[in-house]
């Protein structure tokens, strides 16, 4: 395995563009010039290169769209813009078509004075030079922190950026009439409603007044609000959805779908992209990788006094191309018109829950290896079962999951085992 670099890539500092139709190019250059002459339409996917954003850029471009990607690498690598051209490549050789364009533009979202330049650039705008509409024709939303037990140590910090970034952001995007927008939510808008809820339903959470029906034929109402959510993350993630929808109802020609996450793993079949952040994950997958590639000494579990089957944590575990490939199934639902209203969130997750020794031993099977574990206290903000009620994406955007956790822990071992062989040439 291949050790990360401890310091930041010194490119991260100085804002700049890198292109590649079907070949990777990864050369500094200039926003506007890559956008002169440049007529095509972009779906614009900030934090693209993490976890979720830069799988999420791969199935949009085996999809056919072309991409423009900013990220600041402040917890990712411009290596990984290259292996979404190289997976991207190998599916479009493997059916003779060109690959649509990827570009990436490496600055922090927060930035207005560079997210302004840059959305100039695709501006399309009449003879008096006002912004009549924009070659970028909708955004995904990755950037954000992302850590439960950081954002309890350093709230403002999650705050400033989950919140006020995401309020800059949406300000910038109105002034240059891009209206389409997917949030990238998260299951912690639930809260202990998860303990309490044996499969979570986007009513459970509500921005305004609905109802739904139980199994049983019962009618439930739902005020606006969400109680008993644990951590300033889930907090954040909560206010940017109530941020949102106050937009949508200001002005409904907006459209935004939230997007709420349930637990990601495995990789990229073709093991060219993985989890590979800057900062040390704390989440199951990559702290197992660590312990089962001896990077570090054991696997902690953090808890076994759950009320679950076996004492561990449960939770919907999703392989990371299914929910990539919600997100693009989002989108084309967005682009056709086919979502009810302006706002609307959806629960991305399987609808199972698997405990987290039952995954402990997924990924022993697969490796043929041992990890090591220490069973220690809970963590603060945990809760002991999160599992999605998936019906309202499959209903509307036309999206289920393909994948089982048999598959992610496979593609990610395939991953790790190419990644060892990429480190020694």
């Amino acid at each position: 395995m291949s050790s990360p670099p401890t310091g930041l890539s010194t490119r991260a500092n100085s804002p700049h563009f890198s292109s590649g139709p079907s070949t990777p190019a990864t050369e500094p250059d200039d926003p506007l010039d890559r956008a002169l002459g440049d007529d095509d339409h972009y779906v614009l996917v900030t934090g693209g290169l993490g976890f979720i954003g830069s799988h999420t850029s791969l199935e949009l471009l085996k999809a056919g769209y072309n991409i423009l990607i900013v990220d600041n690498l402040s917890n990712s690598y411009d290596k990984v813009f290259v292996r979404i051209l190289a997976a991207a490549k190998l599916h479009y050789d493997r059916i003779g078509l060109p690959c649509p364009k990827a570009k990436l533009c490496c600055a922090d979202y927060q930035d207005m004075s560079e997210m302004g330049r840059l959305l100039d650039a695709y501006a399309i705008r009449n003879p008096g030079n006002i912004i009549q509409r924009s070659r970028i024709t909708g955004v995904i939303h990755f950037a954000a922190f992302k850590a439960v037990a950081d954002s309890i140590k350093f709230p403002l910090k999650y705050y400033q950026n989950n919140v006020r970034g995401l309020i800059d952001l949406l300000s910038l995007l109105d002034v240059h009439g891009i209206k389409s927008f997917i949030f990238s939510s998260s299951a912690a808008v639930y809260g202990t409603l998860a303990d309490d809820t044996p499969r979570l339903r986007e009513e459970n959470c509500v921005h305004e007044r609905a109802a739904y029906y139980t199994e049983h034929g019962e009618q439930v109402h739902v005020e606006p609000g969400c109680t008993g959510i644990t951590n300033p993350y889930g907090r954040s993630k909560w206010f940017g959805e109530a941020i949102l929808s106050d937009v949508c109802n200001s002005d409904p020609s907006w459209t935004v779908l939230c997007l709420r996450y349930f637990n990601p793993i495995g990789c990229d079949e073709s093991g060219l992209l993985g989890e590979d952040p800057r900062d040390c994950a704390s989440n199951l997958f990559p702290a197992a990788v660590r312990a089962l590639t001896g990077v570090s000494s054991e696997l902690c579990i953090y808890g076994t006094d759950w009320d679950t089957h076996d004492g561990s944590a449960v939770r919907d575990f999703i392989h990371i191309t299914d929910l990539a490939r919600g997100h693009v199934a989002t989108l084309s639902a967005a682009q056709e018109g086919r979502i009810s209203g302006s706002f609307r969130t959806f629960n991305l997750g399987t609808g199972t829950g698997h405990s987290v020794k039952e995954v402990v031993r997924a990924l022993e099977a697969v490796s043929d290896l041992e990890i090591p574990v220490k069973i220690v206290g809970r963590r603060p903000g945990d809760v002991g079962s999160c599992v999605a009620t998936p019906d309202r994406a499959e209903r509307e955007l036309g999206w289920k999951t393909e994948k089982s956790l048999q598959d992610a822990c496979e593609d990610l071992w395939n991953y790790l085992t190419i990644d060892e062989t990429r480190s020694h040439t």
